[in-house]
């Protein structure tokens, strides 16, 4: 394992795709990155020039797997209550908290879009899986997601944030079951829950049951009890966990003038760790591979054996020969969600499908 410290639109091809070819998974070695770094906020290029630094310097080291933080692209807006933070009445028009959002729903990107057309580039030029965290604008609405992107330069598909925390919920609306994936590629079968969702259990059996081998964990926790929370799910899936947390320090946000820094009694000085990180890679046998890192922004990276899933399923197999599904199961509802349905686009459907059009 490693510890580097860092200098520093289009359609998805298929819901979820194999690209496996028959290969043996339990014979490889991954190298995989996970990547603790401040977005660029309020200024998306910048971000993303930022990201691609990342990229270029992590595939130097020879990773084949590059997970971002939560939200990197578009920004976690920590610390701003965007005008809740004395009353949520809605009699007061909070026009500050407002115009915060105009300038936070400014930052987020359309999936698809230029930016992730860019994105997908990237991991094409470096030849590496990119996982990576935006903030999704659909219509005026925003979504926490997760976007994937494979070496050949294709954009795959996302997964939403389904539960925002606490004031997160204010700013962001909620994911469905259609955007829960485990994309089963050369690496492993990898896919993604955000921040607090990984506390959900139902929703983390769901990936256990698409056979997920790489989970990988963005987040915008730091605090140290996270790691328990990375371990347990390292043991109970028997997978690699990846978790990726950002490290910001206050004059990584906009000035005081531009923005409302709240949770930390009076403003915090430029230099003070607003987050302080703790980003880290888990084995299947809850072995701590790289991390957790406090310390600043940094490139934490591990070979995974993924010989070691095997084992560790030799043991505990929780959606295997471990499950009693003649007493306890789940059902997932994968399908979209929309507020407004038309029919005449259902009856159009079934007439697309048949002229191949819809093949990957």
């Amino acid at each position: 394992m490693a510890l580097v410290p860092s200098g520093s639109g289009s359609a998805p091809v298929i819901a979820e795709v194999e690209m496996n070819g028959g290969a043996d998974p339990s014979a490889a070695t991954v190298r995989a990155t996970v990547v603790q770094a401040s977005t660029v906020f309020y200024d998306t290029p910048a971000t993303l020039d930022k990201a691609e630094r990342l990229i270029a310097e992590a595939a130097g080291y020879g990773s084949q797997l590059v997970v971002f933080p939560e939200a990197f692209v578009g920004g976690y807006p920590r610390g701003s209550t965007f005008g809740f933070g004395i009353s949520i009445s809605i009699t007061n028009p909070k026009d500050k908290g407002k115009g915060e959002f105009q300038k936070y729903y400014a930052a987020a990107i359309d999936v698809p879009g230029p930016e992730v057309t860019r994105l997908a580039a990237m991991a094409g030029k470096y030849k590496v899986f990119l996982v990576m965290g935006v903030i999704e604008r659909e219509g005026y609405t925003l979504y926490c997601s997760v976007l994937f992107f494979d070496p050949l330069g294709r954009y795959l598909g996302k997964h939403r944030k389904l539960m925002p925390t606490a004031l997160e919920r204010i700013i962001w609306g909620f994911g469905d079951g259609s955007t829960i994936p485990v994309y089963d590629t050369p690496l492993g079968k990898i896919g993604a829950l955000i921040c607090w969702e990984n506390k959900m259990p139902l929703l983390r059996t769901a990936l256990y049951g698409k056979g997920i081998e790489i989970y990988c964990a963005p987040t915008a926790d730091s605090r140290p009890v996270w790691q328990a929370s990375m371990t347990h799910i390292a043991m109970e899936g028997g997978c690699f966990v990846l978790s990726a947390n950002q490290f910001c320090r206050r004059k990584d946000y906009p000035p005081p003038s531009e923005y409302a820094f709240a949770g930390l009694g009076e403003e915090p000085s430029p230099d003070t760790v607003v987050c302080p990180g703790g980003s880290v890679i888990i084995s299947p046998s809850g072995e701590v591979l790289a991390g957790p890192n406090y310390d600043g922004e940094a490139l934490i990276t591990a070979d995974l054996d993924m010989g070691e899933i095997v084992r560790a399923k030799f043991d505990f197999d929780v959606v295997g020969h471990y499950a009693r599904p003649e007493v306890l199961g789940l059902v997932v509802d994968d399908q979209p969600h929309r507020p407004v349905f038309f029919t005449s686009a259902a009856e159009k459907a079934p007439a697309a499908k048949s002229d191949g059009a819809a093949k990957p």
